[in-house]
């Protein structure tokens, strides 16, 4: 099949870029208000690695590998949700389009403006 616009295809690394840029200012959102309140250290640590997360996927640094773990994370929430008898409510959708963005970066990779080079 044609593409409808076949001179954006050469944009095509835009795509991760804008998918890494939205996933990885989520994290840091989420590092941000788990820092703030610090209530033990279970929360600081997982603020830590979550600003981490978030930090690599921004710049584009390790970001198949960043992109797996934020896939784990983002299913132990899911799972977490479940436990609780709220699948398929707000919140739960929120965390299944995460987790897909997640996917996408880990099997296309950073796109472009990034510092992971295609091996």
């Amino acid at each position: 099949m044609l593409s409808f616009f076949p001179s954006l295809l050469i944009l095509e690394g835009f795509a991760p870029l804008l998918l890494r840029i939205a996933l990885g200012s989520v994290f840091v959102f989420w590092a941000y208000g788990k820092l703030r309140i610090r209530k033990d250290n279970k929360e600081i640590v997982g603020g830590i690695i979550e600003a981490i997360i978030g930090v690599f996927l921004i710049v584009g640094f390790l970001t198949q590998l960043v992109a797996l773990i934020s896939v784990v994370i983002l299913f132990i929430h899911i799972i977490a949700k479940i436990k609780k008898k709220e699948f398929l409510t707000d919140g739960v959708n929120y965390y299944l389009i995460l987790l897909f963005i997640s996917l996408a970066l880990l099997l296309t990779g950073a796109g472009f403006i990034a510092f992971d080079l295609p091996l």
